[in-house]
C-alpha cells in the first residue's frame, strides 16, 4: 500500500486539542503518517484564562524543516516550503486554514496582526489546493461582504485556489467552515433559520480528457449551545483525509467530515454537561474535544448530516 504522509505545520498545546494536537490523531486513525512541526508550543490553548509557551520564528522553522503564525516571515517561509515540496512532488496537496479572526454577535474582528492579511491573500492562498475559511476570513480574503449563499459561492470563484490545480487532474475545494461551531450562520432558508450553521463547498476538477467539472454543495448543521476550541483544526484535517480518499466526490468527502465532527461534538458536550452538573455551564477544560473516545466515529462515521448538491 502506498504511504501517505502529511507535514502538519500548526500550533501545539500540551493540554487540550487544538492545532497539531487536534489534527494528528484523526489523520493517523485514517491511515496517514504525520510529520508535525509546532509553530507555537503552549501549555494549553488560549480558551483558558492563562497560558504560557514559545512561538517558532522563521529561522527556527527553516532549521526544523531542513532537519527533516503570528509572524509574516513565518508565513512566507511556509510558502517557500510548500513550493519546494511541490517541485519534488506535483501531486502534493496543501491545505490552508487561514486562521485570522471570526465574528461574534455579528461583528468581525481579527485576532492576528493585520499585516498577515496581505501575506495570506498574495502568497499563501495562491499556492493552496484546499482552503477552509470561516465567513469572516472569506470576507477578508475577498474584500467583499457576504450576505447570502450566492455571494459566498461567488467569492470562491475569485480565489486562485479555485483555479485548476498544478497536478493537472487534481481537485480544489473551498469549504466554508465556521471555526467556532456555535457562531451564527449567514442567510439560511426560512425553514432552518438561526438555529443552523451552513457549510458551503466548491470543487473544480479537470478530467484526463480536458473537461472541467465544478461541484458545489451545501450542508445545514444544527448549532450546539457551546463554544469549542480546535474544531477548525479537526475539520481541516479530516477534510484533507476524506478528499484524498474521495478525490472526485466532494459530497461524500464533506458528509463524512461533517458527520464525524457532529459525533465528536455531541460526545464532547454530553460528557462536559455530565461533569459540570445540572444547570451548570461547562468550563473550557470540560469542553475539550473527546478525540480518543471518538476514534470509531472518526474512522468510519455514520452519515448523519447530508449534503445537497447545488
Amino acid at each position: 500500500m502506498e504511504e501517505c504522509r502529511v507535514l502538519s505545520i500548526q500550533s501545539h498545546v500540551v493540554r487540550g486539542y487544538v492545532g497539531n494536537r487536534a489534527a494528528t490523531f484523526p489523520l493517523q486513525v485514517l491511515g496517514f503518517e504525520i510529520d508535525a512541526v509546532n509553530s507555537v508550543q503552549f501549555s494549553n490553548h488560549t480558551g483558558y484564562a492563562h497560558w504560557k509557551g514559545q512561538v517558532l520564528n522563521a529561522d527556527e522553522l527553516h532549521e526544523v524543516y531542513k532537519g527533516y503564525t503570528r509572524d509574516k516571515s513565518f508565513l512566507a517561509m511556509v510558502v517557500d516550503i510548500v513550493r519546494e515540496l511541490k517541485q519534488e512532488n506535483a501531486q502534493l496537496v496543501y491545505v490552508c486554514d487561514p486562521v485570522m479572526g471570526d465574528k461574534w454577535d455579528g461583528e468581525g474582528s481579527m485576532y492576528v496582526p493585520e499585516d498577515l492579511l496581505p501575506v495570506y491573500k498574495e502568497k499563501v492562498v495562491p499556492v493552496a489546493d484546499i482552503i477552509t475559511p470561516n465567513q469572516f476570513e472569506a470576507e477578508l480574503l475577498s474584500g467583499r461582504k457576504i450576505h447570502s449563499q450566492d455571494e459566498a459561492l461567488a467569492v470562491t470563484q475569485e480565489w486562485p485556489t479555485h483555479s485548476l490545480c498544478p497536478a493537472g487532474d487534481g481537485t480544489c475545494c473551498t469549504p466554508w467552515a465556521p471555526t467556532q461551531w456555535s457562531s451564527p450562520a449567514p442567510t439560511c432558508p426560512p425553514q432552518r433559520g438561526s438555529d443552523y450553521l451552513i457549510v458551503l463547498g466548491s470543487q473544480r476538477t479537470r478530467h484526463p480528457d480536458g473537461s472541467v467539472v465544478t461541484e458545489r454543495i451545501r450542508m445545514d448543521i444544527r448549532k450546539v449551545d457551546a463554544v469549542f476550541v480546535g474544531t477548525g483544526d479537526l475539520f481541516a484535517a479530516m477534510l484533507l483525509a476524506w478528499t484524498h480518499k474521495h478525490p472526485n466526490n466532494l459530497k461524500v468527502a464533506c458528509e463524512k467530515t461533517v458527520s464525524a465532527m457532529h459525533h465528536v461534538l455531541q460526545r464532547t458536550i454530553k460528557c462536559a454537561q455530565a461533569q459540570a452538573g445540572d444547570r451548570q455551564k461547562p468550563s473550557p477544560a470540560q469542553l475539550e474535544l473527546r478525540m480518543v473516545q471518538s476514534k470509531r466515529d472518526i474512522e468510519n462515521p455514520e452519515i448523519v448530516v447530508q449534503a445537497t448538491v447545488l
